[in-house]
Order: C-alpha cells, then sequence, then structure tokens
C-alpha cells in the first residue's frame, strides 16, 4: 500500500508538470516573476520536490475510505455525492459584490467561492466566482456580471464551464485558448426592482438551455488533468492542524478588501467559518436567508498588475513558491501556493514542503494582492 501511494504521488507529480500548450517546464530555483502580455500566461514550475517524496515515504499509512453504495467523493467539496455525477464538469460563475448586488441568491450551496479585486477603483471593489458541481440544483444564483483576466486563468484549472456577462477588451486573447468555454450574457432575468445590470441570474433550466445550444459537453473533456484538486482529510476525523507546532489562533479573519471591508468569525459549534461583509451577515436571499460559511479558508498572495486607467487590473495566478494561509477549525499555518499553468490545479504545501490536507466541506479562497498581504489579520 506505502509503495502503491508512492508510485502515485510520482505519476502526479508528471502530470503536474503538463502546460496548458503541452510543453515541458523547467523547475525554478526561486518563485518565478513575468511580465504582462496579451497572451495566456502560464509560467511557474514543479514545487514538488524529492524532500516531499521522501517524506510521504515515511508517513503514516492511512486507511482508504470507502464510499458509500452509489456515492463517490466530491472533487470540490470531498462530500460524498451521487455518483452519476461523477464525470459532470463544474460551472464557474460570476456574482457581482458590490453593495447594490445584495442580496445574494445561492451563494450559500456553491462548492468553492473565490474572492478577489475586480478594479483598482471603488475602493478595490471585489467580484465572487463560485464553483458548482452539481449544477442541476441550481434555482437561482447571482446576480450574474461580467469577467476578467484573472478568472480566465484560474476557472480552466476546473474544466469547468465559466458563467458570465462580459468584459473588458483585455479577455480577448484569453477567450482564444481552446480550453476556455463560456456562456455569456444567456440567463435569465429577474424583475427585482434594480437597474438592469443587477438582474441577471442562473435560474433553472438555463444551464441545459446553454449546453445544448453551444454543444459544450457536460462531462470533463480532453483538458481535465484528471488528478484530484484538493487533497482531502478523512470524512471522519478533521485536520485540526495539531500537528503543526507553528499554527496559530484563528477565530476572526480580516480582510484587506478595503470597499466591503469583509471578515470572518468561527463559529466552534458548526466548525465553519461565517463570512460578513458591508457591517453585516453574508445571507443567501435564495435559501431562507442562510450565512455564508466555510469549512475551508486558502488565502494566496498574488502580484497585482494594473492594466489601464480606468481600473482594469490583473493578479498573476500561475506561479510558483508563493505565500498563503490555510485556515480551518479555528486554527491558520502558513503555506505556499503554485500554478504550473491555466488548467493545472493550484497546489498547497506545508512548511514542510507536502502537499496539504484540507477539510471536508466548502472552501473561501481569498486572492491578496502582494501590496495588501501584510493587512490581513488573523486573531
Amino acid at each position: 500500500m506505502k509503495r502503491l501511494s508512492v508510485l502515485l504521488l510520482l505519476a502526479m507529480t508528471g502530470m503536474f508538470m503538463l502546460t496548458a500548450c503541452g510543453k515541458e517546464k523547467k523547475k525554478p530555483e526561486a518563485p518565478v516573476a513575468t511580465e504582462a502580455d496579451d497572451s495566456s500566461i502560464v509560467i511557474g514550475g514543479d514545487d514538488t520536490s524529492s524532500e516531499a517524496v521522501e517524506s510521504t515515504e515515511e508517513a503514516v499509512e492511512e486507511e482508504v475510505e470507502e464510499a458509500p453504495e452509489g456515492m463517490y467523493a466530491s472533487e470540490t467539496t470531498g462530500e460524498w455525492i451521487d455518483i452519476s455525477l461523477k464525470d459532470q464538469r463544474p460551472i464557474a460563475v460570476m456574482i457581482d459584490d458590490e453593495k447594490k448586488a445584495l442580496p445574494h441568491y445561492g451563494v450559500s450551496d456553491v462548492d468553492v467561492l473565490y474572492e478577489m479585486v475586480n478594479s483598482t477603483q471603488n475602493e478595490g471593489v471585489t467580484r465572487f466566482m463560485a464553483i458548482i458541481k452539481d449544477w442541476g440544483k441550481i434555482t437561482q444564483l447571482g446576480s450574474i456580471r461580467s469577467t476578467r483576466p484573472t478568472n480566465l486563468q484560474i476557472f480552466p484549472e476546473w474544466n469547468a464551464v465559466l458563467c458570465h456577462d462580459g468584459g473588458p477588451f483585455w479577455n480577448d486573447n484569453f477567450y482564444k485558448n481552446k480550453f476556455v468555454e463560456r456562456f455569456s450574457g444567456t440567463f435569465s432575468r429577474v424583475n427585482n426592482g434594480k437597474p438592469r445590470e443587477f438582474t441577471e441570474y442562473v435560474c433553472k433550466g438555463d444551464l441545459e438551455k446553454n449546453f445544448k445550444n453551444t454543444g459544450y459537453s457536460t462531462t470533463y473533456n480532453e483538458y481535465w488533468e484528471g488528478t484530484p484538486h484538493y487533497q482531502f482529510a478523512s470524512h471522519t476525523k478533521d485536520n485540526d492542524l495539531s500537528q503543526y507546532s507553528s499554527a496559530v489562533d484563528c477565530k476572526k479573519l480580516v480582510l484587506p478588501f478595503h470597499h466591503n471591508n469583509p471578515y470572518m468569525e468561527y463559529d466552534e459549534a458548526e466548525g465553519v467559518y461565517k463570512y460578513f461583509q458591508y457591517g453585516q451577515k453574508e445571507v443567501d436571499a435564495g435559501n431562507g436567508n442562510k450565512q455564508v460559511a466555510f469549512k475551508n479558508v486558502l488565502l494566496q498572495n498574488a502580484r497585482l498588475e494594473q492594466l489601464d486607467s480606468h481600473g482594469y487590473m490583473m493578479y498573476y495566478p500561475t506561479e510558483s513558491g508563493r505565500e498563503g494561509y490555510y485556515i480551518t477549525d479555528g486554527k491558520a499555518i502558513k503555506v505556499t501556493w503554485s500554478k504550473l499553468s491555466d488548467i493545472t490545479a493550484t497546489r498547497y504545501y506545508d512548511e514542510n514542503g507536502n502537499e496539504i490536507k484540507i477539510n471536508v466541506g466548502k472552501t473561501y479562497v481569498g486572492l491578496i494582492s502582494d501590496k495588501e498581504w501584510g493587512n490581513i489579520e488573523i486573531n
């Protein structure tokens, strides 16, 4: 069993070396920085070291969990879901996070929620990108807004289809990538008394119609790596980070996004981080005003570049060995993150160079500008 685990890890390491264009990347000696250009950015390197492989060989052998009959562990949350969904591609939905767009609908049911600055204007207003595996259950999600170059480099790692409504010309060269499949401006309008830009939602039947009209596959295609996106801990025992002497308490997390001033508070009874913004609970109007909460929080220190005087900008999401945090169960540890290309998964490594195991449940991923990284508050 131990030997098989090592072989599987070595095989996965080889797969991580693939880029979107199929070219081999050399392993960098230090984090890679690149200049922005008009093409899809593919940078970074393999952060899996020989030391990590050796430590895996020495690790305590873990029992493989058996899935309940007719179920499998979702690649987005690790939760047991119906096996009929195993090959279904997720969707990635751009959700407006301006205060006028509130309340949100459907956000408490997403699997992974990304938050990042959408513009350098308006105090750095943020936007959400939601990853949903079981999109057939959606009744109303949104409201929907435009996408940005950063999102066009991140969502392909899930082999998802992007759901949005337009975007700036800075997106154009990213749209040309064969692995970028998207539905734009083709969703339902809901009369909610707000200006038109706040009225578009993914509603029941919209996705089925879009897949039919475009001919996109609803199942994973050739750009899917086919390897686990996250490494999940046991369904019965959390990774409480107690194995790390460097772990610190994190009962409250304040994020340095200055437009909506978000923060999270740890609810020990429920074992989740509850999300607040604009001085109030972030609730889901489509789910009985349930407060949005996450089992896992991943933060990434990412370089940010302003593209023009109108506030358009982008992060560099494909880099190697950059700082990060993993936060769960009231504790936080420092990690490093690496992403080799647009279609390869972002990987997170602990202080020993081993890929971390996150807990089963919903995950928040925050991209924090390198200029704001020091303003994160962990209490």
